[in-house]
């Protein structure tokens, strides 16, 4: 098969030409226009993950050699998680080429956090099956670039750094409050705002209520540290 001009250009964003096309454009499709003949993207989301894991597993121990488990675990995470995947896929624009059904598209599926981290993740599978594991970590680095080795700023448990900002004024512990909840039962998007005694909030989404809880206190807490800078 011969791919879109618009994959096309996607993948020479992404820095892979495929052999296989099809693979891409099962990446990029979404459960909610899939059929029998159109496979969705799920399964490749499942094996990306676990290539995403191992490239940056690989890629942490090299980057600090001195470095123990309890340190490399929270960067690992934060290098993994559907955050940091989603921020990347709108770095190379992924959302532009996404196959959606309707509804999906109407209520902005292009832009959702989560359904973004889950198609970088099937593209980094992609990727792996057509051209092999290096291929997927050449991929994987070039994309993620100075990440890892910034990370550590990133893997602060963000809702454990905000309750201590709070106590350390003398505040009680933020709240967490469940604003919104949208998409299909398997696959929810939660909508939670981080709220301060103040009033002070910041809100994000995610796919489960533990990481819009973290991009929310991130979120609140970024603009509070700004503030005081």
């Amino acid at each position: 098969m011969k791919l879109s001009a618009d994959l096309i250009s996607f993948s020479h964003r992404l820095g892979h030409e495929f052999s296989r096309p099809e693979l891409l454009l099962r990446a990029v499709t979404h459960s909610s226009i899939s059929s029998p003949t159109r496979p969705d993207n799920q399964r490749l989301e499942f094996l990306g993950d676990r290539v995403l894991g191992l490239v940056m597993a690989e890629a942490l121990l090299g980057a600090d050699k001195g470095a123990t488990e309890g340190q490399l675990a929270p960067r690992f995470n934060a290098l993994v998680r559907k955050e940091t995947c989603a921020d990347v896929a709108r770095e190379i624009d992924l959302g532009a080429v996404l196959k959606l059904g309707r509804s999906e598209m109407m209520s902005g599926g292009r832009r959702k956090q989560a359904l973004l981290g889950d198609a970088m993740e099937a593209v980094i599978a992609a990727v792996y099956l057509d051209a092999g594991f290096e291929a997927a970590r050449e991929v994987v680095l070039r994309l993620w670039g100075a990440r890892v080795h910034t990370v550590d700023e990133d893997a602060r448990d963000a809702k454990t750094a905000l309750q201590e900002w709070a106590q350390a004024r003398g505040a009680p512990p933020p709240r967490y409050i469940e604003i919104a909840r949208s998409g299909p039962d398997h696959a929810p998007v939660f909508t939670i705002a981080a709220r301060l005694q103040s009033g002070e909030e910041e809100r994000a989404s995610a796919g489960s209520k533990r990481a819009a809880e973290q991009a929310a206190a991130r979120a609140l807490l970024d603009r509070l540290e700004a503030g005081n800078g």
